[in-house]
């Protein structure tokens, strides 16, 4: 079963205790210190500027792109905050959640259903986000630097990429071959974890059980994801392979400098003029 079908529509559920505000607290911060991007004017009366073109520049200086929104959790913290945000995700599921809990909210924000490596924009942004390991999806060296070319590509001049990642540490050595289960009134589901040390990839089962209608009857779905583990020196690699210039690193949890028990890093990559993507 492809990922973040079934499980879409309880990933909210078991997310509910994720630090989104925390995540965004940093966020902005990083990109006050780094970046470009400031939140959007909500009048376009409120420019300046008497030319239109200037105005455009302006809003896709101030325009964030979310690599890997899911169910859009974080994409509404930040226009919440006042940003102008796109979100992308491959999974039709979780952006159909992500949709529904944007108009629930009366709040404009676009989603595109595409693949991170087949990254397509309508214009530059100021920023490129990617937050809860969704770089950790890409398994292949070749699929992390096309992917950071990509951001380099659509970035706006001096504009910055923010992702973190999870590190080889947590896989191996944290959480690999570890079972995890949560239960809950509505659903539950076991993780099962299984590290490939050859590859540096984790691979996990997901089965959940989750209610369906008002009947006490549960419905019972196996997901198989898989993510690979990446070290700091890799990634830095990646950055400056893609054509990025590296910037910045903090450890997620202490946003000090990492070290080797850091189990999830914040990059900070900065664009660093252009080349031809075809």
């Amino acid at each position: 079963m492809d990922a973040y079908t079934d499980f879409a529509n309880v990933y909210d559920t078991f997310m509910d205790e994720t630090p989104y505000d925390v995540w965004g607290d940093f966020i902005v911060e990083l990109m006050d210190k780094f970046g470009v991007t400031k939140p959007a004017k909500s009048d376009a009366s409120e420019y300046t500027t008497e030319e239109d073109s200037e105005q455009a520049l302006e809003e896709e200086k101030n325009l964030i792109v979310e690599l890997g929104c899911g169910t859009g959790s974080f994409t509404l913290n930040m226009a919440k905050r006042g940003y102008d945000i796109i979100g992308i995700d491959m999974s039709p599921d979780m952006l159909d959640i992500a949709r529904k809990k944007t108009a629930a909210e009366g709040l404009n924000v676009m989603y595109l259903e595409q693949d991170m490596r087949e990254l397509d924009l309508y214009c530059t942004c100021g920023t490129v986000l990617s937050v809860c390991d969704s770089v950790n999806y890409l398994l292949e060296d070749e699929d992390v630097i096309e992917t950071f070319k990509l951001v380099n590509n659509f970035l706006f001049p001096k504009g910055v990429f923010i992702f973190d990642f999870n590190t080889l540490h947590k896989y191996r050595d944290v959480i690999g071959d570890v079972t995890i289960a949560e239960n809950r009134e509505d659903c539950s589901f076991i993780w099962d974890n299984y590290y490939h040390e050859e590859e540096h990839i984790n691979e996990y089962d997901l089965t959940i059980f989750a209610k369906c209608g008002e009947d006490d009857v549960f419905k019972r779905s196996v997901e198989t994801h898989y993510q690979r583990g990446y070290t700091l020196d890799e990634m830095k690699f990646f950055v400056e392979k893609a054509g990025l210039k590296f910037i910045a690193c903090y450890d997620a949890d202490s946003h000090e400098a990492p070290t080797e028990e850091s189990e999830r890093i914040y990059i900070v990559a900065g664009e660093n003029g252009k080349d031809v993507v075809q």
